[in-house]
């Protein structure tokens, strides 16, 4: 235990405004993680198909979370998934990872490759009970070849005194597009790192996050979306409430790149502050090294005078 430090911003911006990175103290990271055998997947079919991976591999990622996060996915994950989508009829499959007391620790990697014209809905929940100490470390790292459509629907509903962290990264092919719903009610700490990568023309990316935090629970949310290809899109929508003593961080970047003319980016994030002791702290960012493109961003807190 000690300082553990995560989700580090692209661009730093002054250290007043504490919001460069996460620092969790004394926050106990496994050493070494057990089974997880409490998965239940339903939907599989002929085109949508789960395999489980066995031997480890190295991921390399442009962000994540942090380099100790990263190193446990890639070396002790207990639950490796590869997610095969072929389906042109827009099947839906749910993945549910349910913690009980004979499994406290998971450490998921999840693979994602959907396929040339490929339509999916993919469903994927983690759930723990009041009465169980979990620790969830996920990574999902999605490949979206031309003209394939997947909406991702992540659930989080794990208990107020576990850890839930998420690294997800996402590449977009020409005419690619990824929609994700994040619904994030659960963790003690709830730290995600999100990255899109919007390499084909005409890709488009949409995130739509809705939180709830009570209590002590720390949401920190970094997300990034770079633009590199024309006329790509990207829409970042993030909604919740803080009531009791919780806290929100959200942290969003809109980078054009070089070559993305005509491209579009825009994010908004509103917070509700349900009592006088929550905290909220925004940092939306828009960088840009192209002519032709178009950036919005806006962030807002109120709070409930009733």
């Amino acid at each position: 235990m000690g300082t553990l430090t995560l989700n580090q911003t692209p661009v730093r911006t002054s250290r007043n405004f504490h919001i460069n990175n996460i620092k969790l103290e004394n926050e106990p990271i496994p050493e070494k993680i057990g089974k997880f055998h409490h998965v239940e997947i339903t939907g599989e079919n002929e085109k949508i198909r789960v395999n489980n991976i066995r031997e480890e591999k190295i991921c390399q990622l442009v962000y994540g979370l942090g380099e100790e996060l990263i190193n446990q996915s890639t070396k002790q994950a207990n639950q490796r998934l590869r997610v095969t989508i072929e389906d042109k009829t827009n099947s839906e499959m749910q993945i549910r990872f349910r913690f009980d007391k004979e499994n406290t620790q998971l450490v998921d990697d999840i693979q994602i490759e959907v396929e040339e014209q490929a339509k999916a809905t993919l469903i994927i929940k983690y759930e723990a009970p009041k009465d169980i100490n979990a620790f969830h470390n996920g990574l999902i790292k999605l490949q979206a070849k031309n003209g394939s459509n997947i909406h991702i629907i992540l659930v989080n509903m794990i208990n107020t005194k576990s850890n839930h962290f998420m690294t997800i990264e996402n590449t977009l092919e020409e005419k690619a597009k990824v929609n994700y719903t994040i619904i994030d009610f659960g963790g003690k700490n709830s730290i995600t790192n999100y990255y899109a990568r919007l390499l084909g023309n005409a890709s488009n990316n949409s995130l739509n996050t809705m939180y709830l935090g009570k209590e002590n629970q720390l949401f920190d949310f970094n997300y990034i979306g770079e633009l590199q290809a024309e006329k790509s899109n990207i829409d970042i929508q993030v909604e919740g409430a803080l009531k009791d003593h919780a806290k929100k961080h959200f942290k969003g970047t809109i980078d054009f790149k070089k070559g993305c003319k005509k491209a579009t980016g825009n994010e908004t994030e509103n917070c509700m502050l349900l009592s006088n002791t929550a905290r909220s702290l925004a940092l939306p960012m828009l960088l840009c090294s192209e002519e032709e493109v178009e950036g919005n961003h806006s962030c807002s807190a109120r709070k409930n005078r009733r």
